[in-house]
């Protein structure tokens, strides 16, 4: 786990260090005051953790030490522990159920947010614990992204399933889950085209695919995974309000935090979504995504060890 939590600190590193230089800079022995509290509250902003949380954070902080002088150090310990309380709800993993056989996952986002390399992480993930796996590459639009989950494929041992270009989605999805379940696979990867989460036309395409699955799995997809790109920061909201309401999202797997200084937008969804956070990613390695844990992201987020 340490070496993950490096990686995790690593990747942070933009979000973390604009925070904790701001704090420092706030508490250079400075009282808790009304001028210091709302320096913090901007602070949080500017790295995307949300206005509710924000003020939520800077409240329990005044609770208890308004008045009183402060260190940055404090101030950022109080923060990583709130802010963990907000987390945790979310940080759940996701299981694969051995029942469902294979269990099918949909990965679902818009242009450039990861889904084809997410799934290829995911793909190494679970081979690794011991699960047959396999791809299916219904992003039949891109040349590119059928090219990039085939090398994932052969890199985890995984069959890739493909139709020919710009094949429908929805009836290669549903060959793919008749073959992975003759083939009596425990895990089947679903890659769809990028979507723009205004184009109606394309966002009622991932409803077939649901409509499609359910035929031969009444139960399927049994996850839906809404990848999201952290340097998007607030916007990710209104991704998560349109595939919310087209494809009814399980859960999210935020990827790219090593690439913004918003990381604090993790914190922001939680507090208002609510939704299961599976994975997080900070870095373009296969071992570079991983299930998130509450207490590390907030620590790691604050620039603290995970020690404390």
């Amino acid at each position: 786990m340490s070496g993950w939590f490096s990686r995790l600190v690593t990747g942070l590193s933009k979000t973390s260090s604009r925070i904790v230089d701001g704090i420092s800079d706030i508490f250079t022995k400075k009282k808790l005051d009304d001028a210091a509290l709302t320096e913090l509250e901007d602070l949080l902003l500017s790295a995307d953790i949300g206005t509710a949380t924000a003020s939520k954070l800077t409240q329990a902080l005044a609770k208890t030490r308004f008045g009183k002088e402060v260190t940055g150090e404090e101030v950022r310990e109080a923060f990583a522990a709130d802010i963990t309380k907000v987390l945790e709800p979310v940080a759940r993993p996701l299981p694969i159920d051995p029942t469902a056989q294979p269990f099918v996952i949909l990965m679902v986002g818009v242009n450039g947010a990861g889904k084809t390399t997410t799934i290829g992480k995911l793909a190494k993930l679970y081979r690794g614990e011991g699960h047959g796996v396999t791809l299916v590459a219904g992003d039949t639009f891109r040349a590119a992204a059928v090219e990039q989950l085939k090398v994932w494929g052969q890199r985890t041992g995984s069959p890739v399933i493909s139709g020919a270009p710009n094949a429908d989605t929805a009836g290669l999805v549903f060959d793919a889950l008749q073959q992975a379940r003759k083939r009596g696979d425990d895990v089947l990867l679903v890659d769809t085209a990028g979507r723009l989460q205004n184009r109606d036309e394309l966002m009622a395409e991932l409803g077939k695919i649901g409509r499609v699955l359910r035929k031969v799995d009444e139960n399927a997809p049994h996850a839906v995974l809404l990848v999201l790109d952290a340097t998007v920061g607030q916007n990710a909201h209104a991704q998560v309000e349109a595939f919310k309401a087209m494809v009814g999202v399980t859960g999210l797997v935020m990827t790219k935090l090593d690439g913004t200084a918003k990381g604090g937008v993790v914190v922001a969804l939680a507090e208002k979504f609510g939704l299961p956070l599976h994975f997080i990613g900070v870095g373009e390695g296969a071992d570079d995504l991983r299930p998130f844990t509450a207490r590390s992201f907030a620590r790691s987020l604050m620039g603290l060890s995970p020690e404390g």
